[in-house]
């Protein structure tokens, strides 16, 4: 009897395609090996050293049926490596004078004020500390995709616990805080300042929403997969409540794939990008703050931005996290190779984008088969396999 999973094209039929150099072998024959195995349907990688582009890899399959491979271009969601992007352009704005990262967001955002915020800065909303993680007003279906309905929510919410006295991580409602402050300091929506401020300068293809005529170049992101051994705790009342109001703000199986979905501008959560872009800009971060020309930070920035701020139990997800003004950073429990001042985000299933300043590695990984639990094994082995080479 011929299954479904039988008569799918074989990994041989889309192989591994794109650059790496002989010295990081490993890693190209192990990522080659995640779709033989099955663990992935479609992916990239691509990492730069010293601000050359060492591996630039692709293969597998855009969607679910295996017709369509992933191409050098192909674009996906990266869930929550869109914080590191929001936190990013948040820092060239306070590198300009434009925005103060440890001024009130209030005098940016006056109707923030409101039930006991008056006094958060903008650098809480960064580290997960302003107590924000949930709405507790319920929320019509779809509310996620309107930008003006998440954000008087938010303004209105009291927080859950006194700001600044905890870190929890605020999962769907960072890229709404963090975004309606670059709105009010630019003018600009999210999308449109990323956009303007940074994706086509630099030509990273990286979007909060997307427009039609990017559709052909968007993979597909399947149904996710649960290791073997995944056991997951019980989620908080706060994570239950921040995942399901509004309706469907952590959206099921296909729904991802909609134009609705893609084109909004949800930035903890819909960002769509490729692996390319993604780590020729994080390897900027782990070096002198230019790429190719174009000033992205400074370096001073960039030590201020990635200092650490909070490590220990989450409020939230009750497990250890550690967070720098807006990332991410390397942690015992979730190592992101051996440096201690690592920083960048993963997003939901295991994409990543990180800068490794010690090491001036740049990392950007991207696929649309995601995998429960946090440890993200799958993308763990290839950054062993890079730091045995470096």
């Amino acid at each position: 009897m011929t299954t479904r999973e039988d008569s799918l094209a074989s990994p041989a039929d889309a192989p591994v395609q794109g650059y790496c150099d002989t010295r990081f072998a490993a890693v190209r024959e192990q990522f080659q090996q995640n779709f033989v195995d099955r663990s992935e349907t479609g992916a990239a990688l691509a990492v730069t050293l010293d601000g050359d582009l060492v591996i630039d890899l692709h293969g597998g399959w855009t969607d679910a049926k295996h017709t369509k491979p992933w191409a050098a271009d192909t674009i996906v969601c990266c869930y929550s490596v869109g914080k590191a992007i929001c936190a990013i352009l948040s820092w060239r704005l306070a590198e300009r004078g434009e925005l103060d990262i440890d001024r009130r967001v209030a005098d940016y955002w006056p109707e923030f004020a409101q039930n006991g915020k008056a006094d958060i800065p903008v650098r809480w909303i960064l580290t997960h500390q302003s107590g924000l993680p949930a709405i507790r007003k319920p929320l019509p279906r779809g509310a996620m995709l309107n930008w003006d309905v998440m954000t008087s929510a938010l303004a209105e919410q009291a927080p859950w616990w006194e700001p600044g006295t905890a870190h929890g991580y605020h999962s769907n409602t960072q890229g709404f805080l963090i975004g309606e402050v670059i709105r009010r300091v630019t003018g600009r929506s999210i999308g449109e300042h990323l956009q303007s401020d940074l994706s086509e300068p630099t030509g990273l293809d990286f979007h909060f929403g997307t427009k039609p005529e990017h559709d052909v170049l968007t993979a597909d992101m399947l149904p996710m997969q649960q290791p073997p051994d995944f056991r997951r705790a019980p989620p908080s009342a706060l994570q239950t409540l921040g995942n399901r109001n509004p309706p469907h703000i952590q959206s099921g199986p296909g729904s991802q794939n909609t134009r609705e979905y893609r084109a909004a501008e949800f930035p903890s959560t819909t960002g769509h990008g490729a692996a390319r872009g993604i780590a020729r800009l994080f390897g900027a971060l782990a070096r002198d703050g230019q790429l190719d020309g174009f000033h992205v930070l400074d370096p001073v920035t960039i030590e201020q931005m990635s200092q650490e701020q909070v490590y220990g139990v989450d409020y939230i997800l009750g497990r250890p996290t550690r967070f720098a003004s807006g990332f991410q950073m390397t942690m015992t429990e979730r190592p992101l190779g051996p440096n201690p001042r690592t920083f960048g985000h993963f997003g939901g299933g295991g994409s990543l984008a990180f800068a490794d300043p010690d090491a001036r590695v740049g990392w950007g990984y991207v696929m649309n088969q995601g995998r429960g639990g946090w440890q993200h094994r799958h993308t763990r082995k290839l950054l062993d396999l890079l730091y045995e080479a470096l």
